[in-house]
């Protein structure tokens, strides 16, 4: 699910392409292909993510006859060309890597095989989805690496940049493999669990902290978490201890007390301590406020008894990496392979395959990016996803793609796995053989692709 996103959500230079393309009468088969250049300064690998949506859109594809009323209102475009926009349907074929796949710079995560003008239109929207499902995954997984075994939660939504981010961001983090979300439309759309406590507000507008408590916990007798840190946290958790016998007499249990501010490392062993003396070792205790990948793995170092963690500006936001240098370019045009020369951003052409070699450890070893008729050992990540337009299976679930992305990461050489950036840079070599179709095609010597 994504919100309505019509022909429309693209850039001028689509349209204006399109109409340059129907001119020449341009309508031979591109391909198309979507990798990012480089890692961020502060990642070791990415997470494919996305693709769902990608899918969703491609399916979606048409001008409404509004739309096509508003292009005529520029004067832009002729009346023959918007006639044409008004039959546009997406009727081309899409390879792609799995959602959940790791994968790395110059590895194509999805290629569209399509005529010229079907494939071109697509692109704004494909980086405009992929890119950000990708950022927050990569950004979720390493989370999930600095916390094995820990609550982990999507706080972000009220931080994000704009609603449709938000959504998106408690999907991949899911994906990635957070436990759930605060954010209730996400739940709905995407079927993630869905957490929440409650606010500074609410303990506020009441007289008493413990009434407050009380209150709340009578209120949501199967989902109580409180938060204890609005005045002093010791002294809140002392009437939490205090409370929870008499809610358990009415077979009401406090599930956990949150900490949002403070040293929480000191303040999660205070709080413990208090709640086991009286007796309730099963409250457990979370904390959220301005959480990252890095403070976890500080915070979890102490050895403070932390069981879960509320993450959400900088997850929604990937604030240490808000972006990822990533492109959709063209790779073969008229059954010939093409690519593009500009210095600092060449590309590789033609169709291409990555095979994955794993050690005796099970863990990843290596890549090979290659042509995709050159078969290498290893498991090859790119798979037919769709064609002529139909999916050629039904969706994969959310569910499905968590858990092979938690397979994926359970893979991840223990260098990669670090938050800190790696000298030990994996491998992800180039083949030969492509290699070769570059120097064909810089020459204009490459024969036509099969």
């Amino acid at each position: 699910m994504t919100f309505p996103a019509g022909a429309l959500l693209t850039d001028l230079y689509q349209l204006t392409m399109l109409q340059a393309y129907f001119d020449e009468g341009l309508e031979e088969t591109a391909v198309f292909e979507f990798f990012v250049r480089k890692l961020p300064r502060n990642r070791n690998f990415l997470m494919s993510a996305g693709l769902a949506q990608v899918l969703e859109h491609l399916e979606a594809l048409r001008f409404t006859q509004d739309d096509l009323d508003w292009l005529a209102s520029t004067r832009r475009f002729k009346p023959a060309f918007l006639d044409y926009l008004g039959m546009l349907r997406f009727r081309g074929d899409v390879h792609a890597m799995p959602e959940g796949t790791i994968f790395f710079p110059d590895e194509p995560i999805l290629r569209v095989t399509a005529p010229i003008a079907q494939a071109q239109l697509v692109e704004t929207r494909i980086i405009n989805l992929l890119q950000f499902e990708v950022m927050i995954a990569a950004k979720a997984a390493r989370c999930v690496l600095a916390a094995p075994g820990k609550l982990l939660l999507d706080f972000g939504l009220r931080r994000a940049h704009g609603a449709e981010a938000g959504l998106l961001a408690a999907r991949a983090s899911y994906l990635a493999g957070f436990s759930g979300t605060a954010t209730v439309q996400a739940a709905r759309d995407f079927e993630i669990p869905i957490f929440g406590t409650l606010a500074h507000s609410y303990i506020q507008a009441h007289v008493t902290e413990e009434s407050a408590f009380e209150r709340y916990a009578r209120s949501q007798p199967e989902n109580v978490t409180l938060l204890i840190d609005t005045y002093d946290t010791e002294a809140a958790a002392g009437k939490v201890a205090a409370l929870a016998p008499r809610l358990a007499a009415d077979n009401i249990h406090i599930r956990a007390v949150r900490l949002d501010s403070g040293d929480r490392a000191d303040l999660a062993k205070r709080v413990r301590r208090i709640l086991d003396a009286a007796g309730l070792g099963h409250i457990r205790i979370v904390c959220s406020g301005n959480l990252d990948e890095g403070e976890i793995q500080r915070l979890l170092a102490t050895g403070a008894p932390i069981d879960g963690f509320g993450v959400g500006t900088r997850l929604d936001t990937s604030a240490d990496a808000p972006y990822l240098d990533c492109a959709y370019k063209l790779v073969e045009y008229a059954g010939r392979a093409r690519r593009k020369r500009s210095e600092g951003k060449a590309t590789w052409p033609g169709r291409k395959q990555v095979f994955r070699r794993y050690g005796t450890d099970g863990r990843m070893a290596g890549d090979v990016v290659t042509t995709e008729d050159d078969v290498q050992p290893g498991e090859p990540l790119v798979v037919p996803i769709m064609r002529d337009g139909l999916r050629l299976e039904t969706p994969v679930s959310l569910a499905a793609a968590r858990e092979r992305a938690a397979r994926a990461l359970a893979t991840l050489p223990d260098a990669l796995r670090a938050l800190a950036p790696t000298c030990l840079a994996y491998s992800a070599e180039i083949s030969p053989r492509l290699v070769q179709l570059a120097r064909e095609t810089d020459r204009g010597v490459s024969a036509p692709l099969p």
